[in-house]
């Protein structure tokens, strides 16, 4: 069932919750309390509906499709907009109260779980227990990415509570480990079918792999000890999914397949998580009209990810030394069928239509549009495809990495993983061996902190995962867990043009594109895109190129990234004011 119509469903729980009061560190909502003359959890919580009821509520804790395919900050360098996020400009501030610092989730978990126990069925409570604290192992991951250090609590407090109000944070290694008891017994308790739009043993799985891969590099990237063993509990969470799941990597014709799942309206069986929408209720979502549409920021795809997709043969486009002077043409040619898949290319038409759609430029800053998501070229199109949360691929792309960076990955290691993702678009496999001999220098030089024997391997697998996870909300993270910030305050590029001129962007015989300077040509043609050089588009010029170069973005706004503290979000000041003991992140301003 659809994770919003379950929640649409239950009313009068919805309206107790709402009642039950919020759980942010010592300020006063902390200490708002369930009236208990609406619902008494005596009277509650004894039967599996009531159970199933009240923790239909903790799903809108997922991301909806905003949450995933929205530039903001989860596009990292992948996307340019005609904005630049605060995160990438340095200009973050510390907030007076919010900025994720948001406790409400937790506290109706843990009221949950303080009351379960009325259900004397014990099968039936480990079960909910089990989706409870798969639930409270979600919300303390997104709390340590964005903080770190955070408080941990496994309780309902209460108004006296002087020594659980006023705590100070706990280390991220002690809450880590709180969270691996809490996904270890949702692992051990949930139900073990498949299904998109419910949590299950297999969903604990893969929460499991995404987090023990994050702390376990975050941690090995910024010099924490411990990484290692986490790692390792990546590696074996991943190979239990792999092993036992039963969940297989989608397939169609490899010139669509990757396109197609993205667009389908019924979760595929790589999707181990959707968010699911529909026209019935109504419930939709606004991808086209962000993609499409000039008035929402204007979406484009960075060059330097248009850069990383290999040549159809596996060879690497960056090797070509005339790369950068390429125009959209002919660097579109003969590359990964997953770049024709997300962006649009030379003769690109919608999975089920007939018309080919040229790039809209207009619409997209670097010129390089998505296709990624999109159903109709129709702007105003309330799209109800289904968002994936956790896919399938993710998984096996987490095991890779993290056998790579503990040095211990084989090539059954990646037959069993990158290889199943490159087979289905028909790539040349990853060999192990070649990519630690000659270790690509354009995709080196972003990461300069991998080193060591498996330096071209782990180069590899992270443009295998930029790529193949591309828009689905992993990529600023992703940078951050690798500490290589400084990737977000470098230029971002667009496509190259040699000049001002007429274009037939994709050698039909047609003008498609004008691009100007002074007046707008007169009479304009019907069909053609007119840009004026110097406004709508801006140069910078490569090689010894005088009039012509690669669109470059936000040109006239400086990004910055403090190596000091940027990796964290500051704590807000209202709370640290309400407790003493909170301490502030390592060099934001103390206020």
């Amino acid at each position: 069932m659809n994770i919003k119509i379950k929640a649409m469903k239950i009313t009068k729980i919805i309206s107790l919750i709402t009642l039950l009061g919020v759980m942010i560190s010592c300020n006063d909502d902390f200490l708002e309390r369930y009236p208990l003359a609406s619902l008494s959890p005596e009277t509650y919580f004894q039967s599996e509906s009531e159970l199933r009821t009240y923790t239909n509520a903790f799903y809108n804790i997922l991301p909806e499709a905003l949450d995933i395919y929205y530039s903001g900050a989860v596009a990292g360098d992948d996307e340019s907009n005609t904005g630049l996020r605060d995160e990438f400009r340095g200009t973050r501030v510390v907030p007076a109260s919010g900025g994720g610092w948001d406790w409400t989730t937790l506290r109706r978990i843990n009221f949950f779980l303080e009351n379960s126990h009325k259900c004397t069925d014990d099968r039936i409570r480990q079960r909910y227990d089990g989706l409870a604290l798969f639930f409270r192992t979600w919300f303390y991951f997104e709390k340590i990415k964005r903080f770190g250090d955070v408080p941990w609590y496994d309780n309902v407090l209460d108004q006296n509570d002087e020594d659980g109000l006023y705590k100070a944070r706990d280390s991220r290694e002690l809450v880590f480990n709180h969270m691996l008891e809490d996904i270890n017994y949702a692992i051990a308790n949930l139900e073990t079918g498949r299904n998109a739009q419910l949590i299950t043993k297999w969903t604990a799985l893969a929460l499991k792999s995404r987090m023990c891969l994050f702390e376990g590099t975050f941690r090995k990237y910024h010099g924490i000890a411990g990484w290692e063993a986490i790692l390792r509990e990546c590696v074996s969470a991943s190979d239990d999914l792999i092993a036992n799941s039963g969940y297989t990597i989608y397939t169609s014709s490899k010139d669509r397949v990757y396109q197609e799942m993205f667009v389908s309206d019924d979760a595929n069986p790589e999707m181990i998580l959707a968010r699911q929408y529909n026209n019935s209720i109504p419930l939709r979502h606004t991808a086209n009209f962000y993609t499409l549409s000039n008035s929402y920021g204007r979406p484009g795809v960075n060059r330097s990810l248009i850069n990383s997709y290999l040549k159809t043969d596996g060879s690497r486009f960056t090797d070509n030394p005339s790369y950068l002077t390429m125009q959209w043409y002919e660097e579109m040619q003969n590359r990964d069928p997953r770049l024709s898949q997300t962006v649009r290319a030379p003769g690109h038409k919608l999975v089920n239509g007939d018309k080919i759609l040229l790039p809209v430029i207009s619409a997209a800053i670097t010129g390089y549009q998505w296709c990624k998501y999109i159903t109709s070229d129709d702007v105003n199109v309330q799209c109800i495809n289904d968002m994936p949360i956790i896919r399938y691929a993710e998984v096996l792309l987490n095991y890779a990495e993290a056998k790579a960076e503990l040095g211990d990955i084989t090539q059954p290691d990646i037959d069993k993983t990158i290889k199943l993702l490159r087979d289905r678009v028909g790539m040349p496999n990853l060999i192990v061996a070649d990519a630690n001999q000659n270790p690509d220098p354009y995709i080196a030089e972003q990461y300069p902190r991998v080193s060591g024997t498996n330096k071209g391997i782990i180069l590899e697998i992270r443009r295998e995962r930029r790529i193949e996870l591309v828009r689905e909300g992993f990529r600023y993270y992703d940078v951050i867990r690798w500490k290589e910030g400084q990737l977000f305050e470098r230029k971002w590029y667009g496509m190259y043009f040699p000049g001002a001129g007429e274009y037939d962007l994709d050698h039909d015989g047609e003008i498609d594109l004008v691009i100007y300077e002074g007046d707008i040509p007169t009479p304009q043609v019907p069909g053609r895109q007119y840009l004026k050089l110097g406004e709508e588009l801006i140069f910078e010029p490569v090689g010894n190129s005088v009039s012509g170069g690669q669109i470059i973005t936000n040109s006239t706004i400086l990004k910055q990234w403090n190596e000091d503290k940027d990796y964290l979000y500051p704590i807000p000041t209202q709370d640290r004011d309400l407790n003493s003991k909170l301490t502030q992140n390592p060099n934001w301003p103390l206020l």
